[in-house]
């Protein structure tokens, strides 16, 4: 690995943040072209998965590619699409010095295929550079390859007494401006978002994303039924809950409502890759006890509920040993005057 390796991916790795939520079912690459220390092309995978970030950065960089280093968050791809050429194929004419990948694809349509071809052609590879930080910017398309499901974030908003609402289900608003600007920021970097139907028939949430510049990036909605004959897809408007205040609300923004009846239903949800749950108890404690929540993002505003609703109900611990060792601390920050903690799956 040379010097400057870890600071030009680090840059790549950036740009794939772009597309993170958008390029389903394809990932969500960065990549970074660079000469005599100066960048000359950059890309990221494009919303539905078209351009390919070096399809993008090769077209930018032109001629002056040959001869250049070529910095990928994973692994050009080597198998044929009606879309659009391999970019192993792609790099082999542009003919570059060196191609440095954080990830070895794991679709194994290329599968090292890639790597084959550009070794073949006399371009110099290098990989595994910043490969964890990698893994988790393309969290999405890694999980849906490896356990054939999205990548799930839960989110909790709660008091420093574990509380989301008060004993009366009054929990608007439990954290400041600050942290519900972030959830916003965090709904646009996903597909889907998923509530459970009692939150979905109290609160009569929007789900979307009212951020000036993302507010096309709102997620698809989704209702936990806990119905076994209401399946994927079969909701169309929120009156199909009962009907109640706040519902001709939720039907002027004119976008579709799908219900699934159990959380292993997850992995048939076509192009999501990236799922965010907010609640409540029960829907947060049946992911957390099926085993599919692989993040965590705890939202602490520093006040005590006392006599109020827990975050979680039973997740289906048989003892205290088997709470140890599952979560590992990736990320601690203020936002305004509450503390973000963020949890990966150990």
């Amino acid at each position: 690995m040379k010097a400057d390796d870890s600071r030009f991916m680090a840059a790549a790795l950036a740009l794939t943040e772009r597309g993170r939520g958008r390029t389903a079912p394809n990932p969500n690459v960065g990549c970074l072209i660079v000469k005599d220390g100066r960048v000359i092309g950059r890309g990221w995978t494009q919303p539905g998965g078209r351009p390919h970030a070096e399809a993008m950065a090769l077209a930018q960089a032109g001629a002056a590619a040959e001869g250049a280093t070529v910095y990928v968050t994973l692994e050009p791809c080597a198998h044929a699409s009606p879309r659009g050429p391999a970019c192993s194929d792609l790099l082999v004419e542009a003919r570059p010095a060196r191609v440095v990948a954080a990830l070895t694809d794991p679709d194994k349509r290329t599968a090292g295929e890639g790597f084959a071809r550009l070794h073949a052609a006399g371009i110099a590879v290098a990989e595994g550079v910043l490969a964890a930080e990698a893994r988790r910017s393309m969290a999405g398309f890694l999980t849906r390859q490896a356990l054939g499901r999205p990548h799930v974030t839960l989110k909790l908003a709660l008091s420093l007494d574990g509380m989301i609402a008060r004993a009366n289900g009054e929990s608007q608003w439990i954290t400041g401006a600050a942290a519900r600007a972030h959830t916003h920021l965090e709904r646009s970097r996903h597909e889907a978002i998923l509530v459970g139907r009692g939150t979905w028939e109290k609160d009569q949430p929007r789900l979307d994303v009212r951020l000036a510049g993302l507010e096309d990036r709102s997620p698809r909605r989704l209702v936990l039924t806990s119905s076994p004959q209401r399946k994927l897809g079969s909701i169309s408007q929120p009156s199909d809950f009962g009907e109640g205040p706040g519902d001709g609300s939720q039907l002027s923004l004119g976008r579709r409502v799908e219900g699934i009846a159990d959380p292993r239903e997850i992995s048939g949800l076509v192009g999501v890759d990236h799922l965010f749950v907010e609640g409540g108890a029960q829907t947060a404690s049946a992911f957390l006890a099926e085993g599919l929540v692989d993040r965590l993002l705890l939202y602490r505003a520093p006040i005590l509920i006392g006599a109020g609703k827990p975050a979680l109900c039973d997740i289906g611990l048989a003892s205290l040993a088997d709470a140890h060792g599952r979560w590992r601390l990736t990320d601690s920050r203020m936002l305004g005057i509450d503390r973000l903690e963020v949890y990966e799956r150990a």
